[in-house]
């Protein structure tokens, strides 16, 4: 069959801002981002991406409570001034923020900023890793805002943040609660210990599983992904080489912009938002879902 896609040709320009951090200078880096921002505005992009906790290093590399200090409230001074440049520059923004909810309690959250600068929702990552290098579970609760996507100008954008883009189950909620678009600002790279092998099975498979998501759910994908070597601050391991390799895929997995492994990119991409009703027309998923037989999914494992 031909997929027609004339029942919706709007197309939305989108940007990525992947970029290396070389410190924690809150204030600077986030001054570097929003420079990035206005030359993604500049070259036409209504909806702008930035990478998993832009404002720092990645401080989960080891356990350390003065890296606390690195977390702001929402509203805040971060949601402050990308919501002065999301109105200065017509654009609706996606950032990622070490979010303080009270003193000793923390998430790992998503921000939407609406084109008029108002704070149009945010998402709290809901799965946490705790492993070597990424010690999250030290730092982040665990989200507890559900799965619910967020309504701006530009569409229902499903919001979700790094380890939630190996799930299926996230994904899924998230389009069945009407989300046009998913979002995963993203912090992940190589051990350098790895040899090229493995390094390139990690990297393929990252992006298998995401594309997967955009052709299960038929919907467009938009990764942004942080790049350059982070040394280990307590000197365990040799650091994390963030492999970069932010990426657009259309809502058949279709790969529609890619950015290098190791240089700083504004990746734009255009997207036809009425391809995602044509191939759902063509792969109705969501029709022939077997929702009567599918309570285990509830279970950790079927023992």
């Amino acid at each position: 069959m031909v997929i027609d896609s004339k029942p919706n040709q709007h197309r939305l320009k989108v940007a990525l801002i992947q970029r290396s951090v070389s410190n924690n200078d809150v204030s600077a880096n986030l001054a570097a981002n929003l420079n990035a921002i206005r030359t993604a505005a500049a070259q036409g992009a209504e909806l702008i991406l930035l990478q998993e906790l832009h404002n720092s290093l990645y401080f989960c590399q080891t356990e350390d409570t003065a890296q606390f200090d690195l977390a702001e409230t929402i509203p805040g001074p971060s949601t402050e001034r990308l919501g002065a440049v999301a109105k200065e520059c017509n654009a609706v923004i996606v950032a990622s923020l070490f979010e303080k909810r009270a003193t000793g309690l923390y998430h790992n959250t998503a921000v939407v900023l609406e084109r008029d600068g108002n704070l149009a929702g945010k998402y709290r990552k809901m799965h946490i890793p705790d492993d070597p290098g990424f010690y999250e579970k030290f730092y982040f609760t665990p989200g507890d805002l559900g799965f619910n996507p967020i309504d701006t100008s530009v569409g229902r954008l499903g919001v979700l943040v790094c380890w939630d883009q190996w799930y299926p189950e996230a994904a899924r909620l998230m389009a069945l609660a009407g989300a046009e678009m998913l979002f995963y600002p993203t912090a992940i790279g190589w051990d350098p210990r790895d040899d090229q092998a493995e390094q390139q099975r990690q990297r393929e498979a990252w992006m298998l599983i995401q594309r997967a998501h955009a052709v299960a759910n038929g919907i467009p994908v938009l990764s942004c992904n942080r790049t350059g070597h982070e040394a280990d601050p307590g000197s365990q391991s040799e650091g994390i080489r963030f492999w970069g390799s932010s990426f657009v895929a259309g809502p058949q997995g279709e790969i529609l912009a890619e950015a290098p492994i190791a240089e700083d990119a504004i990746l734009t991409a255009e997207i036809n938002l009425g391809r995602s009703e044509a191939v759902r027309r063509l792969w109705p998923y969501l029709r022939d879902r077997r929702i009567d037989d599918y309570a285990d999914l509830t279970l950790r494992y079927r023992d």
